[in-house]
């Protein structure tokens, strides 16, 4: 018997949408939904016999299993910087490995589906279908950056206000832009508050190894 493929993930978002909207015009399309739900065979999976059944095209319903990444956490540790607005941040014992990018990475993967979304080539797609998985990647990296990261503004003031930059001001936290001439103090409009972090609670690995698998393959039974 020859196994069709499983759509790729921008398929599967455009099919759940289609039949949502299916399932609120069509009570018996609703019906069908329902037996499938509370457990009731298909007729390929009964025992052999000659049965012909038709099953209109808006009809077929597609039943995803989300296999959980397998948890690595045992417990968290938070690593507080006081972060003073407009001074240079001062990290002690934090150090960039690679092994944090690839938290970054797994916990994007397993929130928002980032990495299936970045590979996916979206050309064949309309910028509908594309818009519908958006959606789906910016709530899961929004959830991600919220809940192992503490992200303030990196001036107080509110954008397109004028500020003013005295000698001495952290270059790295400020860049300036436009027609920059002469030394500090410089005057100018606040195009951008900019983004820092206050505090970092990315989870404890057990095996470092285990965190350049960003997904799990899927086998399906």
């Amino acid at each position: 018997m020859t196994q069709n493929t499983p759509p790729s993930f921008l398929s599967r978002i455009a099919i759940a949408i289609g039949s949502f909207f299916a399932i609120l015009g069509n009570g018996r399309l609703a019906a069908d939904v329902t037996r499938v739900r509370a457990g009731e065979a298909f007729a390929a999976d009964v025992a052999p016999q000659e049965v012909r059944v038709e099953v209109p095209v808006e009809k077929i319903v597609e039943v995803h299993v989300e296999v959980p990444v397998e948890k690595i956490v045992e417990k968290t540790v938070e690593k507080r910087v006081e972060v003073p607005v407009e001074k240079t941040i001062e990290v002690e014992k934090l150090v960039a490995t690679d092994t944090a990018a690839l938290q970054l990475l797994g916990l994007m993967q397993r929130e928002a589906r980032f990495v299936d979304f970045i590979q996916e080539d979206v050309a064949p797609y309309t910028d509908a279908e594309i818009g519908a998985a958006a959606r789906v990647v910016h709530e899961g990296c929004r959830k991600v950056l919220r809940e192992h990261f503490a992200i303030a503004p990196v001036r107080a003031e509110a954008e397109g206000s004028r500020i003013t930059l005295q000698a001495g001001f952290d270059a790295a936290a400020v860049r300036l832009t436009g027609n920059v001439v002469g030394q500090a103090p410089f005057t100018g409009t606040l195009s951008h508050r900019g983004w820092q972090v206050t505090d970092v609670k990315l989870p404890q690995l057990t095996d470092i190894q285990a965190a350049f698998v960003l997904a799990q393959a899927e086998v399906e039974l």
